[in-house]
């Protein structure tokens, strides 16, 4: 049964609300109530695939996910998929925990500087394998490396190349360094993927202050002049509303700016166009979005490599690109995706190009378009191109293990063409800024994650993200609902 009000409602489950709801409900005194739109699960019936860190159940027919419609180019469109069940991406991703490095944050205000942001880095992890100043010891998240002599062939070959072209080996790739090749930071235990559900929300979930409620998507936020009062959900029985001191927007960089413009939050030209009334006129809602773009070489192996392994445990970094040796195919990793062949990603970390969430104007409570706007900026079409032009370096010199697939060069041996680009383009699912943090007209929350102009509201994930991190952007949106979730027991509780 769901509770008539709450002091906190937490509107999504995923990463940033399994800790905002579990952090928030440490005090007593404050009831909280977590509403996640996809299906839940309990401590003692966690499902295997969300369990098992080497399965990534994101393909066809997965019960986990939500689908998108997406244009990753003016004429590329694609589906994408995120977390659709309690944990969020979090819960099915490939357990990639590498911080966000500190000159990232210079573009945050200066409240979020990484000398601000280190302690709370190290208070959510417990890292298995350093410690000192940069690591923690007692956080909820595991954080782990695969040894270096138990390392999957793929990923061993990868390095011995890159140390043959004279990339830096990083020890520490959650440590402030140079470029150059490590291995990854996972948040794994004894092959388990331990997400902000697991590590969070689950061992406090019987609290009597604690109220999760999964399949119960929120379809509005009920506003009084301009402040947050409650919700209107509904739940499968019908629509009803629920009243609240605090609303925490957790829904996600797609969701959470919908669920602002359904709220009739967000520009005002776009709220009409939707037929929405207009309640306060916030332009940057949904717009100013960033992703990073992923091209992906396919190559064969001339011999037989272990189908089970973590999907990626080293990575070759560079000022402005990741460079992924996934170790076994998609197919091996990702149930019904089909994809036969291994591939070598190359990311663009930086990238200049700006999307936005575009909703749908017959329909706006449908899944909205991802409009990415990929390849749009010449530079992140060279700094790719750049990319390219390193992996099939590197896939040269693993020529014992691999034989490389094609990749078209443009005329004068400088790289591939832009339609190869565009012909081999995915996204790394890593979707930011949608709601962004700031002090400018455009910024959507204030640095205390509060929506600007509305009491009450707050936006905590990846949507508030100034712009994506140049590494994935977990284990940062991990560390920015722990932060929050402190200022707010802070402010309840003064000195």
């Amino acid at each position: 049964m769901l509770p008539q009000r709450a002091d906190v409602v937490v509107v999504g489950g995923g990463s940033c609300g399994s800790v905002v709801a579990a952090r928030l409900s440490d005090d007593p005194d404050r009831s909280v109530l977590l509403l996640e739109a996809g299906p839940g699960y309990g401590p003692s019936d966690v499902p295997r695939e969300i369990r098992d860190a080497a399965t990534l159940p994101v393909g066809p027919g997965s019960d986990w996910v939500a689908a998108y419609p997406a244009r990753l180019t003016a004429n590329r469109a694609a589906i994408v998929v995120r977390g659709g069940v309690l944990g969020g991406s979090g819960a099915v991703n490939g357990a990639y925990f590498v911080r966000a490095r500190p000159d990232d944050f210079t573009r945050w205000p200066r409240s979020w500087s990484y000398d601000r942001v280190l302690p709370v880095f190290r208070e959510i992890e417990t890292d298995a394998d350093f410690s000192g100043p940069f690591h923690g010891a007692s956080g909820l998240v595991p954080v782990s490396r695969t040894p270096e002599e138990l390392l999957h062939p793929v990923s061993g070959t990868f390095v011995e190349a890159a140390s043959s072209a004279e990339w830096e080996w990083v020890d520490d790739l959650n440590a402030p360094g140079p470029d150059g090749v490590g291995r990854v930071p996972m948040n794994v235990r004894d092959g388990m993927r331990y997400g902000p559900s697991l590590a969070y929300l689950l061992p406090v979930v019987e609290r009597s202050n604690l109220t999760v409620r999964s399949d119960t998507r929120v379809v509005r936020v009920v506003l009084s002049g301009r402040r947050a009062i409650g919700v209107e959900v509904e739940d499968g029985t019908g629509t009803r509303r629920i009243a609240a001191e605090h609303v925490v927007v957790c829904a996600g960089a797609v969701c959470s700016p919908q669920l602002l413009m359904l709220s009739g939050i967000g520009p005002a030209g776009e709220l009409r166009r939707l037929g929405v009334e207009v309640r306060h006129d916030l332009p940057g809602v949904g717009s100013g979005s960033t992703d990073h773009p992923e091209v992906t070489i396919p190559y064969r192996l001339r011999r037989d490599v272990p189908l089970r392994a973590p999907l990626l445990e080293t990575v070759l970094h560079t000022s402005g690109l990741e460079l992924r040796p996934y170790t076994v195919p998609f197919g091996a990793a990702i149930p019904g995706s089909g994809v036969v062949d291994p591939v070598l990603g190359v990311v663009l970390t930086r990238p200049r190009s700006r999307g936005q969430v575009v909703l749908d104007s017959a329909k706006p409570w449908s899944p909205p378009v991802l409009d990415y706007n990929y390849l749009g900026r010449r530079e992140d079409r060279d700094t790719l191109r750049q990319g390219v032009r390193i992996a099939t370096g590197l896939l040269d010199a693993m020529h014992d293990l691999v034989e490389p697939g094609s990749v078209d060069a443009a005329a004068g041996g400088a790289g591939p063409s832009d339609a190869w680009l565009a012909a081999h383009l995915g996204t790394s699912l890593h979707l930011s800024g949608s709601c962004r943090m700031g002090d400018d007209e455009n910024a959507v929350v204030d640095d205390r994650c509060r929506v600007r102009g509305i009491e009450g509201l707050s936006v905590v994930d990846t949507s508030v993200f100034p712009e994506v991190p140049s590494r994935g952007p977990h284990a940062t949106a991990v560390m920015l609902a722990h932060r929050f979730a402190a200022s707010v027991h802070d402010d309840r509780h003064p000195e």
